[in-house]
């Protein structure tokens, strides 16, 4: 790893969180900033970036600053003490903040950067990606930003809509197309199917959520199966209330095709169902997060029924924070 000579300020560390500004990707490497915050004072930034249209598709070691879109956010002096960024689109700037920054910058990539791990001074990456190195830290998922404090917060929030609903709650956390999985209107019928049926046996309640990518389809047809259930399926208007889904729930059902959503899911100690979807090539990382979540007591797949279960709730995102304050330290030395 590389050194860092530069003096924390008198208010902590600087921290900038660097993406492209999409929510899934930013959370990663915010979700760890906040983390290291809770561990030590800290200021932190949050810095955008895209790139101009006519350099955007260029391999990453080709691009360089001066290849930036106007609308990104500056990136100059004075540099931070620590540097996390998550998503492709980061990968040129990352490699040069330690230059740039006269070598005072401590730079950390969330996932795998598919870039020779030696070029950051510490990667944070996914254990079912398989990555290894001296310099990189697998955790089970991804960063993430949920911690039991910010769910309570969330709560009151949605509490007169939430607090008469039967128990047990299932909150159902539905994705959609991607290039592994699909979610075709006679699979999500099925779905809609079993998880009614789950939740009429066991007299709950269901708090469901879609994602950008459901296709109108199986979004409809879900609708359409379940709506007659106690509960609140969100209609993607107003306020966002999964982190009030994920405090009122005592189940949670997730379909298998985010890595995120369940690890996400399975730090908050209630048992994490994961839902089936069609498959459109080998599930490969998606089967290996969930078998090293099951291993761990989190999660099962959906049987139909809502077994009630324990265990211990995830805390990667707090072990990665202190694993990186550990190894700023010993780039002090």
């Amino acid at each position: 790893m590389g050194t860092v000579s530069r003096p924390h300020s008198p208010d902590g560390l600087r921290i900038w969180v660097v993406s492209d500004g999409r929510a899934g990707i930013e959370n990663q490497a915010l979700g760890l900033a906040e983390a290291v915050q809770r561990l030590t004072p800290a200021r932190i930034d949050v810095k955008r970036i895209r790139w101009r249209p006519m350099f955007d598709r260029l391999p990453s070691a080709l691009k360089t600053p001066a290849m930036l879109d106007p609308t990104s956010d500056t990136l100059t002096s004075p540099w931070p003490d620590l540097w996390i960024a998550a998503g492709r689109a980061t990968l040129p700037l990352s490699v040069r903040a330690k230059r740039l920054s006269g070598g005072r910058t401590f730079v950390v990539q969330t996932q795998d950067p598919r870039w020779a791990t030696d070029r950051f001074d510490m990667v944070v990456a996914p254990a079912h990606d398989g990555l290894s190195g001296d310099n990189v830290l697998e955790i089970t998922g991804s960063p993430h930003r949920i911690t039991p404090a910010r769910l309570l917060q969330a709560a009151p929030a949605f509490a007169d809509r939430l607090a008469g609903l039967p128990h047990p709650r299932v909150a159902v956390l539905v994705g959609g197309r991607s290039k592994a999985f699909d979610l075709t209107e006679t699979h999500a019928a099925t779905l809609a199917e079993t998880i009614a049926g789950a939740i009429q046996a066991a007299g709950g309640s269901l708090l469901l959520t879609f994602s950008r990518r459901t296709p109108p389809a199986a979004k409809a047809a879900m609708t359409a199966r379940l709506a007659s259930l106690p509960g609140w399926i969100w209609d993607g208007q107003g306020d966002n209330p999964l982190f009030a889904f994920l405090d009122a729930a005592d189940h949670v059902l997730v379909t298998e095709d985010s890595a995120n959503m369940a690890a996400e899911a399975a730090s908050t100690g209630k048992p994490v169902h994961i839902l089936p979807m069609v498959p459109l090539k080998p599930p490969g990382k998606f089967a290996r997060l969930h078998a090293e979540l099951e291993a761990r007591g989190a999660a099962r797949p959906f049987d139909g029924t809502l077994e009630p279960w324990t265990y211990e709730p995830l805390a990667e995102t707090d072990r990665a924070a202190r694993a990186v304050l550990q190894a700023m330290k010993a780039a002090q030395a």
